[in-house]
């Protein structure tokens, strides 16, 4: 039974809108894992949409090839994002990936940054380690209050 514990916490940090903040109370609540276990698979879980990141290019150009709607979507979505929050990201850099997915609230998180990465051209080399320090930030987060250190 253990061993469904574990494969299913590091699914549910690695899903997207859940991630980490709802793996860890998983984790720890109800499977009743030690704290070091629950934090490593939340942490790994949550970073693997993050290595997908190198592919966004290749799925953007093939379903934009594929289907002019589909395109046009995308193409609006990508540039209104971009023209949003462009100043927020030209003023803050790579603290603005990192503190984006340290605090830990909705639609914040490892998915959102490494999209965000992508549609601001941030390569994987960079995106990747700034995302990773915040997971890491967002796990010792929601641990502490998960084991009661402080509450929101």
């Amino acid at each position: 039974m253990g061993n469904m514990q574990e494969l299913l916490t590091f699914l549910v940090a690695a899903s997207p809108l859940v991630e980490l903040r709802g793996a860890i109370p998983l984790a720890l609540l109800v499977y009743e894992l030690p704290m070091w276990q629950a934090f490593f698979l939340a942490v790994a879980g949550n970073m693997l949409p993050v290595l997908l990141l190198p592919f966004f290019g290749v799925l953007v150009a093939y379903l934009s090839k594929n289907s002019v709607v589909l395109a046009r979507l995308l193409a609006w979505v990508f540039e209104r994002t971009r023209r949003r929050h462009e100043h927020s990201f030209e003023l803050f850099r790579d603290f603005a990936l990192v503190l984006f997915v340290a605090i830990p609230l909705p639609f914040t998180g490892a998915w959102t940054a490494t999209l965000a990465a992508f549609v601001f051209g941030i390569p994987f080399q960079r995106a990747f380690p700034l995302i990773f320090f915040g997971v890491i930030i967002a796990g010792v987060v929601v641990s502490m209050i998960t084991l009661g250190f402080f509450q929101l």
